[in-house]
């Protein structure tokens, strides 16, 4: 079964963000909206929004999550996902037989017949 885990900023984080988002929010209504009119509301509005979401991270004990991750507990192996994909599985496979070759660690009648197992598995 995955297991959801929800990341949020951490307090000094939303704390900085707070007061850098206060001091757009007074940028917007001491100097962008007296100049720039409708553009200056826009900027304003969306200084208070970011100010307002790092507010409720820093505050609230539950917060507002940046992101999520799924974790699957491997309880569903048949649904697991590998990291790594069936190329570079077969293409580490082979590498690693050559290196044993060319360490002396098997022959080349070994070698040849085991790469033709790992072509055959390939295909």
């Amino acid at each position: 079964m995955a297991k959801r885990i929800r990341v949020k900023p951490s307090k000094p984080m939303s704390l900085m963000g707070m007061i850098v988002g206060i001091i757009f929010v007074l940028i917007g209504l001491i100097a962008v909206i007296p100049n720039f009119g409708i553009f200056g509301i826009f900027w304003t509005t969306i200084a208070i929004g970011v100010t307002g979401y790092q507010a409720y991270n820093f505050f609230g004990e539950k917060g507002i999550s940046s992101w999520e991750i799924d974790i699957d507990n491997g309880y569903n192996e048949e649904k697991n996902i590998t990291t790594t994909t069936a190329n570079s599985d077969f293409e580490s496979r082979l590498r690693k037989l050559n290196r044993l070759k060319e360490d002396g660690l098997i022959t080349e009648e070994e070698f040849l017949k085991k790469r033709e197992e790992i072509m055959r598995e390939k295909w």
